[in-house]
């Protein structure tokens, strides 16, 4: 036991050594410093380090009642015992009142020691404890800092203890759900999941996994939850420390990287088909090309321009799906809106179930909209397909254009608006509607309400990403049991709408018999490009692979004119053959095709003179040559 560090307060000489002599021959270590007036008392308990205070209750100009007083002051922890041969009962209890640790009389000096061993066991254990509290409200303060969710449950689910984290996530103040039940909260609409975890808690002893729970006001939230059991060591109930951490936005942004890693791979699979598919194209364009000329009758014409268009479009959506995988451009137009519904509308007339009325209601003078055509059709289709597929027993779907004039006071409704001039375009039926809980998810990328199988949940994220691309916004309004209206706002533009002429096959003008090298590793384009060239008076040599065309230019480069070639191709790369071509021929003229479209090939890069994009029609291909050939004949 360390020394213990004595004030004595005692002005009787002999009875200072009475005990002194008691406490030195006691089993505790004593360092006894003796004063015996107000001076030196106070100067030892400022100046020292005092363990205990022993003290006469009567000394002259200076009595025990002040010296307490003082040491209450000075040093409240340390126990203070009167020793003294005239206190009284009175004054005994008085200064227990006062904060004495207790008394002795000096004719019971025989006391002292025990009573002083129990002052002193007393401190030790106020200490204890109090360090203790002390500790306790550290880890409460700790608690109260972290921003995760600590609760303390019974086995039932009651709270016993909510922390100022459990606060900030849920909303719920302590007093509000302390003795309260987290089913009967958070739990509400997952009552199962609270149940699975409190029981692997209570037969394993811990569960760590995820929930799904709800706010105060509503919110859905994703916990990363631990659930441990607390086991009671006096026989009281056992109860569960529960730990949450709020990753509800961490889940989100997860989900977006993963749609994001979608997307590429719908880019790169796009990026793949493209190729193949405007391969598949190229012939069918050239061909209708050739046949027009061969079936000159009025019948056969139509039928060639229907196949004409439809390959046409699809060229266009072979694009289309390109640029939304890649986030590529297009080319902008001036459009007159009118037009494009009028041809949505005769689209879905024809393949819309009839018992859905299609009405089209056009303002007239409709302000023009700079815009790419096909993602216009792409998004009408979608909004019009999503229109049909809600009235499934039938209804009335009415497509109406009118013009807008955004304001301010519209402005501050809708973030996306912008004040100015719009195009408006809706789409209303009167089908099922959307629940107003979901209304706000529909714009989600692969958020569907379809069956499994029957919706990607692309449809309104296309639409979406579309209009903003036009720097235009869309609304949503529906009532359940009462139908749907989309709004798509285009901003109008005064540009003037421009005009493509088409011109007339027999209109083009006819080679002079110049040779063309014609490489592409598909046999029916070269053969078919073959076939369109030779119909206007061209000399044309194929070859299948770069290999075979370098050896063919090695040979008839003094009767080459001009060089198209394809820019992917196994083996040898287009890229590869102009390298080769260029370097027996620096001043070589080369048309490059390609499957892929960009929105703005470097043609100093490639070193080429023109570049066309696949499916391309005789008409392109006709006017690029003879440009590079530097024909100056007037279409």
């Amino acid at each position: 036991m360390k020394k213990i560090n004595v004030l004595y307060l005692e002005d009787n000489n002999n009875d200072a050594e009475l005990v002194e002599t008691e406490l030195l021959a006691s089993d505790i270590d004593f360092d006894i410093l003796r004063v015996d007036n107000r001076e030196e008392y106070i100067k030892a308990i400022e100046g020292k380090t005092v363990d205990l205070i022993l003290s006469d209750f009567s000394i002259p100009s200076f009595d025990g009642t002040e010296a307490l007083k003082i040491a209450k002051e000075k040093c409240p922890e340390v126990p203070f015992i009167y020793v003294s041969g005239t206190i009284g009962e009175e004054a005994a209890i008085e200064s227990f009142r006062n904060g004495a640790t207790d008394y002795v009389l000096k004719s019971r000096f025989s006391r002292l020691t025990p009573v002083i061993k129990r002052a002193l066991q007393e401190k030790e254990e106020n200490l204890r404890r109090k360090q203790a509290e002390e500790y306790t409200k550290q880890q409460a303060m700790v608690i109260d800092i972290v921003p995760n969710s600590i609760q303390m449950l019974d086995l039932d689910g009651t709270i016993l203890f909510w922390s100022k984290g459990s606060e900030k996530i849920y909303g719920w103040k302590p007093s509000e759900v302390v003795g309260g039940n987290v089913q009967n909260l958070m739990f509400k609409e997952n009552i199962p999941q609270f149940t699975a975890a409190s029981k692997f808690t209570t037969e394993k002893g811990e569960w760590i996994g995820e929930l799904n729970q709800i706010t105060k006001r509503g919110r859905k939230i994703i916990v990363e939850s631990h659930w441990l059991l607390v086991k009671s060591e006096y026989g009281s109930k056992d109860s569960v420390l529960v730990v949450n951490t709020d990753i509800t936005e961490k889940k989100e942004l997860e989900s977006q990287f993963l749609r994001a890693q979608r997307m590429e791979c719908v880019g790169a699979l796009a990026s793949g088909i493209a190729h193949d598919l405007n391969n598949v194209l190229a012939p069918i364009v050239l061909s209708l090309e050739i046949l027009k000329k061969r079936l000159p009758d009025e019948k056969s014409r139509r039928i060639l321009s229907i196949l004409e268009n439809s390959s046409q479009r699809g060229a266009e959506l072979v694009q289309q799906v390109l640029s939304f995988g890649r986030g590529m451009g297009n080319e902008l137009q001036t459009v007159q809106i009118n037009h494009v519904v009028r041809e949505i509308e005769q689209i879905i007339k024809e393949i819309f179930p009839k018992n859905i009325t299609i009405t089209a209601r056009l303002a007239k003078n409709t302000w023009q909209i700079s815009a790419i055509v096909t993602q216009l059709h792409q998004v009408l289709m979608n909004l019009c397909v999503n229109a049909r597929d809600a009235m499934p027993e039938g209804g009335i779907l009415t497509i109406s254009v009118e013009n807008i004039s955004v304001d301010e006071s519209y402005t501050i409704l809708n973030a996306d608006a912008k004040i100015g001039p719009y195009v408006c375009i809706s789409i209303t039926d009167t089908g099922e509607g959307i629940p107003k809980d979901i209304a706000d998810k529909v714009f989600e990328p692969f958020f569907t309400t379809k069956e499994l199988g029957k919706g990607t949940g692309l449809g309104l994220a296309t639409v979406v990403s579309i209009v903003k691309g036009h720097e235009g916004f869309i609304t949503l309004h529906s009532d359940l049991n009462l139908g749907t209206e989309f709004k798509i706002f285009l901003p109008a533009t005064s540009i003037q709408p421009t005009l493509r002429s088409k011109q007339d096959p027999q209109e083009l003008l006819s080679g002079q018999g110049e040779l063309i090298l014609v490489i592409d590793d598909e046999a029916y384009i070269r053969e078919v490009t073959k076939a369109a060239l030779e119909a206007y008076n061209y000399q044309v040599i194929t070859a299948s692979d770069g290999a075979e065309a370098i050896a063919i230019y090695l040979e008839k480069k003094e009767k080459i004119s001009l060089v198209v070639t394809d820019l992917v191709m196994p083996f040898m790369s287009g890229a590869k053959v102009i390298e080769a071509l260029r370097n027996i021929n620096p001043n070589v003229k080369i048309i490059v095709l390609t499957g892929v479209r960009t929105s703005s090939m470097d043609l100093t890069i490639v070193k080429v003179n023109a570049v066309l994009a696949k499916p391309y029609t005789t008409e392109e291909l006709l006017k690029t040559i003879q440009v590079i050939l530097g024909d100056t004949r007037s279409y």
